[in-house]
């Protein structure tokens, strides 16, 4: 992966983790922590997604969208372990 690459990987887990820390906890975690609840996400979606037949497009909304989705699952199982 070249340096565009990576900062294009950086700048969609940035994105992705702060929708999903505004939608499951009302507010971000700050650049940090929305960059590595992003980037977990997209590992999430990027495992997940090919099992379960999703495909959401190759396009950068696409990767946003599916990594934004992978960073919310992360966070409510993160919830459900702390209300456990």
């Amino acid at each position: 992966m070249g340096g565009e690459g990576l900062l294009v990987f950086l700048l969609v887990g940035l994105i992705a983790g702060w929708l999903a820390s505004m939608l499951v906890r009302g507010g971000g975690f700050g650049l940090v922590g929305d960059l590595v609840v992003g980037v977990i996400g997209a590992f999430i979606a990027g495992f997940l997604f090919p099992r379960l037949g999703i495909s959401l497009g190759a396009g950068l909304i696409g990767q946003i969208i599916a990594a934004a989705i992978g960073a919310i699952i992360l966070l409510v199982i993160i919830r459900a372990v702390k209300r456990a």
